[in-house]
């Protein structure tokens, strides 16, 4: 063997190998030690002058059994010199690692593990490998068995927790187990981020379903342009900043309003908030919640804004005049409908120049299709005939619009004639970029500024419904059938995204996120400007360091790139061994970021 290899590969002192000569022939030897272990001894054999001597190198007695062994092997020559290098093992699996040791170090620095159960236990470990995984590769629960078992996985995800041989039953017993948890587990995750006199947001949304045989699943409202599939409702609740807190899962024909009722219960009795400032947008927090179930509540307290029918009553009644914006963008005003209110009146100039278009290209393909029907009712070949076949025709081509209101039109002698109300048309443009905030909370506690940035803040919720819906966790299409699994399934949504938004405040140096929202915005009425830093990482792609600048889920693919390799010495005696790929210089960076060593 060369003397370097032994050095390297053994550890053994380079002044000790460098004395090995043509003439020499080393070997290891077991010394007796009376009723002491035997001393293993690393020595040399060699002739002087015509007579055999013998030398101690070192004393290898510390070593493991292994590597003793190992070491013999190498000086009887077993191994060619080939194979002491790339052929003396096998790698016989490779896990992608890196993205996993970042997900479950943040899951052991959230504590949520605690936050599911304080005891450990199978269930609490498929259960946090449900979260976790629908944060790296989102998929279905078969998928995701398959995923983790050891014989198919896909990352070294089920190793590092542990989770042994898995199939998809025992994620569906590990879901029916932690949606039984909810209440608990939201209870914990409200005492860390919610406290009286806190903000509270709220905002709803839908998704759809695939198949029709769930008892929660009706056909309603769609937001995500699937009219023909039946769907669930889910509303967030969330902290001031967005961190998200509970979940709560509805029939999918269950107006927005009515969703409230089951959240004010929850923060008043589950959470135990007796002060709240809830922020909701226009739909939810309507005239008649206000007055029913926020209103009457002692310490309650809200924020949202006029719908446009109230807007346009309040401009009619002359409470509001355009002449208010000729200096400033927002004003406050009261009106005696809002008794103990403040409503904070706003004009965005871009927003108005926004709809006036949309309105007017609307109007003219409105416009456009009433003519053809009118075409039809005057031509000669097979004329379009009748009345109710004319406002059948009228009503497909106007009833899918919000237009309509601005054409009269009526059918005379077997013709359709019709024109523009174009008072109306000019009412609704008058107010055009006009949006009012509505707020109980007095002066002394928000300023006119400060509550309309706060109702802005429900674009968090909107975020989060974005990331949970399509960009990240991919809650929808729902397959589930049973109620329970359906919530479970929004559940564990909703904890993979409370993982990701800690996640994201760690990693914003090296995300295209703005670490400093409104730093460059000049009023909070005018449209959301991204700060310096955030345009200058949006043009370079790259941070003040030349590091790389990726959105979260390529960084988490990144991440994956880092390798668990489990290593298999072709010699027998020795065990198999893990080596994990070192990271390159953007790579532990992003996990210094994250706090996180593999």
């Amino acid at each position: 063997m060369a003397p370097l290899c032994s050095h390297v590969l053994f550890n053994i002192p380079l002044d000790i190998t460098c004395k090995i000569r043509y003439n020499v022939y080393m070997y290891v030897a077991v010394v007796p030690n009376r009723n002491s272990p035997p001393a293993i001894l690393l020595r040399e054999s060699f002739r002087l002058h015509g007579v055999v001597k013998n030398r101690t190198l070192t004393n290898l007695t510390h070593w493991p059994a292994e590597k003793v062994e190992a070491l013999r092997q190498v000086l009887k020559g077993n191994l060619s010199p080939a194979e002491r290098l790339q052929d003396a093992f096998h790698i016989t699996r490779s896990w992608p690692h890196g993205h996993v040791a970042a997900v479950l170090g943040w899951l052991e620095r959230l504590g949520l593990a605690e936050v599911l159960d304080r005891q450990p236990s199978p269930l609490r470990d498929r259960a946090l490998a449900l979260i976790a995984h629908r944060l790296l590769e989102p998929a279905s629960k078969l998928a995701t068995a398959r995923a983790l078992d050891p014989q198919t996985s896909h990352s070294s995800l089920g190793e590092a927790l542990a989770l042994g041989e898995i199939d998809e039953n025992d994620l569906y017993r590990a879901m029916d187990w932690l949606v039984e948890r909810q209440p608990q587990i939201e209870s914990a995750l409200a005492g860390r981020h919610l406290s009286d006199g806190t903000l509270v947001l709220y905002d709803v949304t839908s998704t759809y379903f695939e198949g029709r045989h769930c008892p929660l699943a009706h056909y309603g409202y769609s937001r995500d342009e699937r009219r023909h599939n039946p769907q669930i409702v889910f509303g967030l609740l969330s902290n001031g900043e967005g961190c998200p807190v509970a979940v709560e899962v509805f029939e999918g024909n269950l107006a927005d309003p009515k969703t409230l009722a089951a959240q004010i219960t929850k923060l008043r009795e589950r959470f135990r908030l007796q002060r709240v400032v809830l922020v909701g947008d226009r739909g939810l927090l309507t005239e008649k919640r206000i007055e029913e179930e926020l209103r009457p509540l002692e310490g309650w307290d809200w924020i949202t804004a006029l719908r446009a029918p109230q807007i346009q009553k309040l401009v009619s009644a002359g409470a509001l005049q355009m002449s208010l914006f000729d200096e400033r963008d927002l004003a406050e005003i009261t009106h005696p409908d809002y008794r103990g209110e403040r409503l904070v009146v706003c004009r965005n100039p871009l927003l108005a120049e926004e709809r006036r278009r949309k309105r007017q290209e609307l109007v003219a393909v409105a416009e456009k299709k009433l003519e053809q029907i009118a075409e039809a009712t005057r031509r000669k070949r097979q004329p379009l005939r009748g009345t109710e076949r004319i406002s059948y025709r009228v009503g497909r081509a106007l009833g899918a619009t919000t237009v309509a209101k601005y054409f009269r039109w009526e059918i005379r002698q077997g013709t359709l004639h019709y024109q523009r109300d174009q008072a109306r048309l000019d009412q609704d443009a008058a107010v055009d970029g006009v949006y009012v905030i509505r707020t109980s909370v007095g002066a002394a506690r928000l300023s006119t500024e400060e509550a309309v940035e706060t109702y802005k803040r429900l674009a968090s919720i909107e975020r989060a419904f974005r990331s949970l819906k399509s960009v990240d966790l991919n809650v929808r299409p729902v397959h589930h059938r049973v109620p329970n699994r359906v919530r479970a399934h929004v559940l564990i949504c909703l904890l993979a995204y409370y993982l990701e938004w800690h996640m994201r405040r760690a990693l914003a140096p090296v995300l295209f996120d703005d670490e400093h929202p409104g730093e460059a915005r000049t009023s909070p009425v005018a449209p959301a400007q991204r700060s310096a830093s955030a345009q200058r990482k949006a043009r370079e792609k790259k941070t003040l360091e030349g590091l790389p600048v990726q959105s979260f889920q390529d960084w988490l693919r990144d991440l994956s790139t880092i390798v668990k390799n489990r290593i298999q010495p072709k010699l027998k005696s020795l065990p198999a061994f893990d080596v994990i790929t070192r990271p390159t210089p953007s790579q532990a960076h992003a996990l210094k970021l994250l706090q996180v060593a593999l």
